[in-house]
């Protein structure tokens, strides 16, 4: 589906057309570039409410790695119970991007419903290609979970999300979490979650739009996969689209632009969902192109998007809960 810049929202229009032109990534050399810019925008961000607190921990991986964990949450909690545990994993194509370039919606999540947000450092695929993105995920989420307690968690309701890259590692973490057995997640938030890796919907054919297309998309699943890339053997842990079950998966909300790349494998997932019996909402956009609301946080529909996206996160911490074993 070719992208038309006169399809755009009117306020996003000219940041697309200034986009649009220079995110053809055709080279993993050109996501390390992209990688050293990242870190010069966003690892000193901080959140700008003096009601959130931010720390940092570092925990043991896998793989004897470390990972860093940016934990964020109220100064003030108005309740002594424990709250809500978020893991919230960013995007950027597996290959780029820092837990720091999400603080503005992490601080929209506690404020909308008092929440421990943890944002892990993971390993992208310039460095370790899969799974290293989702051992660390999962690292991640049994430490929220063993340290609820400390925390302040609610150990019944841990939830997951992220957007793009980091939506298509919730799909992939709810899925490894739920065949392991040693974690139950409550509710997952994969927003225009990266899910498929044969690149074969109508959407991403042929796209050309701003931000993230198909020659990005190509170059950053290369990458990720190695020598599984265009082949039967690539894991369901990596790209969730090849999931032959749904069942067990946790309720899930998403919301996705409908001429962004990611629109027909969004759809298809939350279909499925619903089709095995999980509560499951899509809400979709239309004239944005991909990550439009991180982008262009100001325009109507990207604030209409945040509403959202907000009103449904503070329903399923009203709703959703899940034992642990």
């Amino acid at each position: 589906m070719k992208f038309k810049l006169s399809h755009l929202d009117k306020q996003l229009r000219v940041v697309g057309g200034l986009l649009q032109p220079i995110t053809q990534v055709k080279s993993p050399k050109t996501f390390k570039k992209v990688q050293w810019l990242y870190k010069k925008l966003y690892a000193k961000k901080r959140p700008k409410s003096d009601d959130i607190f931010y720390r940092e921990e570092w925990i043991k991986g896998n793989a004897g790695n470390k990972i860093r964990l940016c934990i964020y949450g109220p100064k003030n909690p108005t309740t002594t119970k424990p709250i809500t545990g978020l893991l919230w994993l960013h995007g950027g194509g597996y290959a780029n991007g820092l837990p720091e370039q999400e603080t503005g919606t992490i601080e929209e999540f506690i404020h909308t419903s008092e929440t421990i947000v943890i944002a892990p450092d993971y390993r992208l695929s310039i460095e370790a290609p899969f799974p290293a993105a989702l051992e660390d995920a999962y690292a991640s989420l049994l430490w929220m979970k063993n340290n609820a307690k400390t925390l302040g968690i609610n150990e019944n309701q841990l939830f997951i999300g992220g957007e793009s890259a980091g939506g298509g590692l919730t799909c992939c973490l709810s899925a490894y979490a739920k065949d392991k057995g040693e974690v139950n997640i409550a509710y997952q938030i994969p927003l225009y979650p990266m899910l498929d890796d044969r690149m074969q919907t109508p959407s991403m054919q042929d796209n050309n739009g701003p931000l993230w297309n198909i020659t990005s998309n190509k170059t950053a699943w290369k990458l990720y996969l190695g020598t599984a890339f265009k082949t039967d053997d690539v894991s369901v842990y990596a790209a969730p689209a090849r999931l032959n079950t749904y069942a067990g998966l946790p309720p899930t909300y998403s919301f996705v632009g409908r001429e962004e790349p990611f629109y027909d494998e969004t759809k298809n997932y939350i279909e499925q969902l619903q089709k095995a019996g999980i509560k499951a909402q899509l809400d979709v956009y239309q004239g944005v192109f991909h990550a439009f609301d991180l982008v262009v946080p100001k325009a109507k529909i990207s604030k209409k998007a945040h509403h959202n996206l907000m009103k449904n996160y503070k329903m399923a911490t009203k709703t959703f809960y899940q034992s642990q074993n």
